[in-house]
């Protein structure tokens, strides 16, 4: 088999090429590039299992970035095992027709505990006295301390948060290409997501997000630069970044109906997942809600449809049309206008809200929440007061770093439902022309564009 490196910049669209993108251009200008559909929803965990088993969200079961365990009455965000992702993956396949095929994969998601030769992908430590710090999880094992001691410790907060920066896919890169000195492999997957952080921050249509753009383009240089030469090189993106103005608040809407049930916590609100009657777990333009009794389906069905910012609402039998009638989605799904996105919030009194909401704390928040990427306006200094409370952690005391504001209004770009034309979408650009053969694909399909790569003699 041809060896083939698979760079997943997010975020990238045809729109966001040219002058800033040299390196990208160039990729382009001498492959050649086509389009992609994305699955419903258009989120980073969705997009990558389909691109890596050819399967739709209701086959493969990830329906999201996370979902609710119905059985354990908890919702999930952001776990890592490759166990909960089904359908063979394009490795496994590669690997039935070719024993000697290999494969690394560096940082794409569900890559714990899966059947690649080589991993790498962040696992943070959690020690008792509460705090969080960075590390990786690697296959094999002493991976993990060869690459830290070269490389440095991966850059975590670098990685998400409002301290996110070009230095963590700047180490992604540099592992890739020394994983590759090490163990090279025929498919090797490399998770760029710079670019992601300012389109969210910004949006696509701002001017600040050129920088990220050429910061992003000279990582995928370097890497053309080490691969190119006996590889094939495919650029993918998962989706299209859309400017947004509108929060909307799903949880909100459900407390005001009475089917929301919350637990009082040293005078904070939670929500209590397993007796509440119907709840909303938000995932960017997404909102997965769970109903318990089937009784309430409609009438939560017409409410969401009801809801300023709501432009599709499936339910029941319903979702099929969208590819997502699967036990771990929502009862009822609803899909956000462009210009809009789905917050977790729920509670109507900001000194009443978890004391998470104002962390990084991306497991226990019931959805995604992008306004992780921001510090509160209202924190005077905020580099004073995040170096003291680091300060303090260091010394052994147990200190909240609460500096996430509550504003959902600072997020100007999301993703997960349509975009408004193809060349706001994803994408796919191979230095080998022949090998992409029209100018549009469905993201099932992108697997076997990838096998089709790799079998290239």
């Amino acid at each position: 088999m041809r060896r083939v490196v698979v760079l997943n910049v997010v975020g990238l669209t045809p729109n966001l090429i040219g002058p800033r993108t040299p390196r990208l251009a160039a990729l382009r200008d001498r492959g050649a590039t086509a389009t992609i559909e994305p699955v419903t929803p258009a989120v980073t965990c969705s997009v990558q299992s389909t691109y890596l088993t050819g399967l739709w969200p209701d086959e493969h079961g990830v329906v999201g970035n996370g979902w609710y365990f119905r059985d354990l009455c908890e919702p999930k965000f952001w776990h890592q095992s490759n166990k909960l992702v089904g359908g063979e993956k394009i490795w496994e396949t590669a690997r039935r027709h070719d024993r000697g095929f290999t494969c690394s994969n560096l940082f794409w998601w569900y890559n714990m505990h899966s059947s690649v030769d080589t991993a790498v992908t962040p696992r943070p430590m959690y020690p008792a006295d509460g705090r969080k710090l960075p590390d990786l999880h690697t296959r094999p094992g002493d991976l993990r301390t060869t690459l830290q001691t070269k490389l440095g410790q991966f850059p975590l907060f670098k990685f998400w948060g409002p301290a996110s920066s070009i230095e963590s896919t700047r180490w992604i890169t540099s592992a890739a290409i020394e994983v590759d000195r090490l163990r090279p492999a025929t498919l090797t997957l490399v998770y760029l997501p710079h670019l992601d952080y300012p389109l969210q921050q910004h949006g696509p249509s701002s001017p600040r997000i050129g920088p990220a753009l050429q910061e992003v383009d000279a990582e995928v240089g370097r890497l053309i630069d080490h691969f190119g030469g006996d590889c094939d090189v495919v650029v993918l993106s998962e989706y299209g970044i859309t400017d947004v103005r509108r929060p909307v608040h799903v949880n909100r809407l459900l407390r005001q109906l009475g089917l929301l049930t919350l637990r009082e916590e040293l005078g904070r609100e939670l929500i209590d997942y397993g007796e509440s009657a119907a709840f909303a777990l938000a995932d960017h333009q997404i909102a997965h809600v769970y109903v318990a009794d089937s009784e309430n389906r409609r009438r939560v069905a017409d409410a969401l449809a009801a809801l300023p910012g709501v432009a599709a609402v499936y339910a029941g039998d319903e979702r099929a049309r969208i590819h997502l009638d699967h036990d771990r989605a929502g009862d009822v799904i609803a899909v956000a206008e462009r210009d809009a996105w789905f917050t977790y919030y729920y509670w109507d009194d900001d000194a009443r809200a978890p004391d998470y909401a104002r962390t990084v704390d991306i497991h226990r928040k019931p959805g995604y929440d992008p306004v992780e990427l921001f510090l509160d306006p209202a924190i005077r200094f905020p580099k004073a007061v995040i170096a003291s409370k680091l300060a303090r952690r260091k010394l052994g005391f147990r200190v909240m770093m609460d500096v996430i504001p509550l504003d959902a209004t600072l997020v100007r770009g999301s993703h997960g439902g349509p975009v408004a034309s193809a060349a706001d979408g994803p994408l796919v650009i191979s230095s080998h022309a022949g090998s992409i053969d029209k100018a549009h694909y469905a993201a099932v399909e992108i697997r076997d564009l990838l096998l089709r790569h790799l079998r290239r003699v």
